[in-house]
């Protein structure tokens, strides 16, 4: 896991919100209602009963008439950290199981600063997820849950999006490498059919694209027996550098297609290096979810 010094740096931003909150407990999020913040919202006419400590009497000096003063009141907002807990995530030197930690500790932490209601869930296991709020006291529980997460095994992915509590517009973290045969093929479209659900339920989509430096630059070559790490399937395989060519240019067609669903979507796409230095990624690859 990160150390304390990374964690002070991070308490100094925010993931982006698409929606005002909701929500009825107090935070650091501008809502939908009107309240008692030091950020001025609006004038309205004068009713009885209105508290009169809100009067702006320098409007009633020009206009004769009572006006109040409304401020915008602050919620908690809801952010759902997904991580996929699958066979092929336990890949690497540098573990992307080890990376998906790391990017929903970051997450959930900027959360917690924020005083959000934090929701973190396995997508193995949707029904057993762990809620968290009040603030950084939370974060030894979130870091708890993390490290008892278990990658094996297959995910449906499109099916555990689906089975996520509706809680209000909020910001959905999906943590993967996608690998996943209904996420590869456009025909299944499943990807898709994943962000238009959180568009529906008014998540603003962060998609991180967790991959291994080994699968980003392949350098196996010849005669090869490949067996998938979910199903055990086996696949021989020669090669060379068409079949890598060909590798690659698929690979970037389809973080491509990820990129601009997820733009369209209101949301933001980011590939995440399993091998890369996590101050770089978290605080320069990262900063287009941040509110800064």
């Amino acid at each position: 896991m990160l150390d304390r010094k990374f964690y002070d740096t991070l308490s100094r931003l925010r993931l982006g919100m698409a929606h005002k909150s909701s929500m009825n407990m107090s935070g650091n999020r501008k809502s939908t209602q009107k309240g008692l913040s030091a950020e001025f919202s609006d004038f309205r006419e004068y009713m009885p009963g209105d508290d009169l400590r809100r009067m702006d009497w320098n409007v009633y000096a020009r206009l004769d008439k009572l006006y109040i003063r409304e401020y915008m009141e602050e919620k908690e907002a809801v952010v759902s950290v997904l991580i996929d807990t699958s066979a092929s995530m336990d890949y690497g030197a540098a573990s992307k199981a080890e990376l998906a930690r790391d990017l929903a500790a970051v997450a959930a932490y900027l959360a917690l600063c924020n005083m959000d209601r934090l929701r973190l869930y396995d997508m193995k296991d949707m029904g057993r997820g762990l809620t968290v709020s009040g603030g950084k006291n939370g974060f030894s529980k979130v870091l708890r849950w993390l490290e008892k997460r278990d990658f094996s095994g297959q995910v449906d992915m499109l099916e555990a999006v689906r089975k996520m509590p509706r809680c209000g517009p909020g910001v959905a973290v999906i943590i993967s490498d996608f690998l996943h045969p209904g996420m590869l093929d456009e025909k299944a479209a499943d990807y898709e059919k994943l962000l238009k659900y959180l568009q529906y339920c008014r998540q603003r989509p962060v998609v991180l694209h967790t991959m291994a430096p080994e699968e980003l630059h392949v350098t196996l070559e010849g005669a090869l027996n490949l067996i998938d790490a979910e199903n055990q399937t086996r696949l021989r395989l020669t090669v060379d550098a068409k079949v890598i060519d060909n590798y690659e240019r698929e690979l970037r067609r389809l973080m491509e297609r990820m990129k601009k669903g997820c733009s369209a979507g209101g949301g933001t796409y980011v590939l995440c290096d399993a091998g890369r230095d996590r101050n770089q990624l978290v605080f320069q690859d990262l900063k287009v979810i941040y509110d800064i």
